[in-house]
């Protein structure tokens, strides 16, 4: 059994007004130093055996993340 991480991120180009209104929060919570904050998703997939990358990067382009506007990376954790 392995588990898939899968971090969706906007794009660097695209922007973020969650991320805005966090940051923004958290200024008026009276936290400094905070220069950019930027939201995302993340999915956590438990596969039985062994985990095909090729397929795991096809489910994560064509279902997972939006790739006109998301980046997204996967990592395989062995459970």
């Amino acid at each position: 059994m392995a588990r898939v991480v899968v971090d969706v991120m906007l794009k660097p180009e695209i922007l973020d007004p969650q991320g805005q209104a966090v940051q923004s929060a958290l200024a008026r919570l009276g936290v400094s130093g905070v220069t950019s904050v930027r939201q995302g998703k993340r999915f956590e997939i438990e596969i039985d055996g062994t985990a095909d990358t090729s397929q795991l990067n096809q489910m994560a382009n064509t279902l997972l993340a939006n790739t006109v506007i998301e980046d997204y990376t996967v990592r395989v954790e062995d459970a």
